[in-house]
């Protein structure tokens, strides 16, 4: 029993500590597919393979 007193003391020591370091740059929010999401459209094509 105090194992996983012991183990569940340690991951919440763990969690706290990446939390604090991150700070605000975690993000929670899972998978965005709205209009919040970053898109960054795709590079154009190079001029030598456009000419042809």
């Amino acid at each position: 029993m105090w194992k996983i007193v012991v183990g569940f003391v340690l991951f919440a020591a763990l969690s706290l500590f990446v939390i604090m370091k991150a700070g605000d740059k975690v993000d929670m929010g899972g998978e965005q597919h709205g209009g919040d999401s970053l898109h960054v459209p795709a590079a154009p094509a190079s001029g030598a393979s456009a000419a042809h």
